[in-house]
């Protein structure tokens, strides 16, 4: 399963300086709107530090963790869905995207231009949403008269179709930033959206401000960076980031908690899987049996799925060994209808 973010926000608020430092891409960043013209992305390696752990007890060859795809999409504007600045050459961009990582600015600086005068993030956020909708009630009323041909059939389907699109247009002209699914139209509006605020050393460190912060995007998730640390950690090992980390009061690198909150937002999680050859993650939605989380791994798992071998991670590097597991009774064979749980050590058995 591959998971796609897509990283918005108005121009000038560090999404590219974020995007470096995530993907030690060292694309273009600029103190200027749409210093990134294109969608620059980038795929990195989820953390997770369980692999390295069961990579030594197996002695494996390689680790090979799950992976996340980032889009860095070139800075928004008031009026981008009707083309104003790069307009709709972008918002295309991020309909290809899973979830909307919206960064949004704190941090006051005046060498760094802001699109708007100064940053305000209520006003911020408002701007990028509005043009999502905007964009979407384009989309509803360009699809609308199709939806009613179809309709005009009496086909249940076509019927609820055009209920659904009617309401969610109403929705949106009326306001709402945020609405439900529709099959068929990837709607900007419909998509999980989590928010990355980023901000200076003295905002991060204050935990008033960081609750102000995420009560205005409640019920959504909020994240709390600092790009420029982010940028200046890039090149260091775990354990020199582990260390800075916590000289700023700070336990986890933006990757950990965007990778940590997309999961989350998503319903995401990860099984593991260990051997002589690799030790490797792979994510799964939460709820997915055996069979489907098989099927992750090669279609041909889930079609001849015989059973699964699992353990818990936590037990296995407890005892030391699969053999200590198996002997405390702790090794289980899972059949067909097994709900993966997070964290699982499985060895999948299959036929086809």
């Amino acid at each position: 399963m591959s998971l796609k973010i897509g990283i918005v926000g108005l121009a000038n608020v560090g999404k590219s300086t974020l995007f470096n430092a995530l993907t030690s891409a060292g694309v273009l960043s600029a103190n200027y709107p749409f210093a990134t013209i294109e969608p620059n992305t980038g795929v990195v390696g989820v953390p997770d530090e369980r692999l390295a752990v069961l990579a030594k007890m197996y002695e494996s060859e390689k680790v090979v963790p799950a992976t996340v795809e980032f889009v860095d999409i070139a800075g928004l504007i008031a009026g981008a869905s009707q083309g104003e600045g790069l307009g709709n050459r972008f918002l295309a961009n991020i309909r290809e995207c899973q979830v909307i990582c919206h960064v949004v600015r704190v941090f006051a600086d005046a060498n760094v231009t802001h699109v708007a005068g100064g940053p305000n993030p209520q006003r911020d956020i408002e701007t990028v949403e509005i043009e999502l909708a905007l964009a979407d009630i384009e989309t509803l009323e360009k699809t609308l008269p199709k939806v009613q041909r179809e309709a005009k059939s009496g086909d249940k389907l076509a019927q609820a179709k055009l209920a659904q699109v009617q309401n969610t247009l109403e929705e949106l002209r009326a306001g709402k930033t945020h609405v439900e699914k529709i099959d068929g139209l990837d709607l900007l509006s419909a998509k999980p959206v989590f928010f990355m605020f980023n901000m200076d050393e003295a905002e991060l460190a204050d935990e008033a401000k960081r609750a102000e912060l995420a009560e205005l995007v409640a019920p959504q998730k909020a994240v709390f960076v600092n790009a420029k640390l982010e940028s200046e950690m890039v090149d260091m090992s775990a354990e020199e980031k582990a260390e800075f980390l916590e000289s700023y009061g700070i336990k986890e690198d933006g990757l950990s908690q965007l990778v940590r909150v997309a999961y989350d937002t998503l319903g995401l999680q990860s099984f593991l899987t260990a051997g002589k050859k690799e030790t490797r993650a792979w994510t799964i939605r939460q709820g997915a049996t055996a069979p489907e989380a098989a099927g992750v791994i090669h279609t041909d798992f889930q079609r001849g799925f015989i059973s699964a071998t699992v353990c818990n991670y936590d037990d296995l590097v407890q005892l030391g060994s699969e053999k200590a597991v198996r002997e405390a009774g702790l090794m289980r064979t899972e059949g067909k209808g097994y709900i993966m749980q997070e964290g699982d050590v499985v060895e999948f058995k299959f036929n086809v």
